[in-house]
């Protein structure tokens, strides 16, 4: 009876598999659509937070700012394909996506989850190498 045998640890075979170009194109694409999205919708919401502050809490007349709330509304929706679109390519589990879409409504949580998938993407699909 034989025994297996692991490969030395320098061995070339235990290398990270290399990612085709094209695929590197595509996720790295998605990568920058998500990223501007995710950054113009955090803008959107602290506006549309500062907007509320001042109409709630400070009881400002706010009526030229309407537009604030739809204007975010719209960027959520861009955010949210783009999220989408970065998800199926990048294969993210459920919970991934779902706290993705989150960072859209949460304030501040767009820019950290930005930068996590950014990371996240980047080293899984090794966007910095050539």
């Amino acid at each position: 009876m034989t025994t297996p045998t692991n490969p030395p640890a320098g061995n070339a075979d235990q290398k990270t598999p290399k990612i085709h170009p094209e695929r590197k194109r595509r996720v790295k694409t998605a990568l920058n659509l998500f990223s501007a999205t995710a950054w113009i919708t955090g803008i959107m919401l602290l506006l549309l937070v500062v907007r509320m502050v001042m109409q709630y809490l400070l009881h400002m007349d706010v009526s030229m700012f309407g537009w604030v709330a739809i204007a975010h509304g719209w960027c959520y929706l861009f955010f949210f394909l783009a999220s989408l679109n970065l998800g199926l390519k990048a294969r993210w589990t459920m919970p991934q996506w779902i706290v993705t879409v989150l960072g859209g409504v949460v304030p501040f949580l767009s820019f950290f989850v930005e930068k996590w998938r950014r990371d996240e993407v980047t080293k899984k699909f090794q966007l910095n190498e050539a």
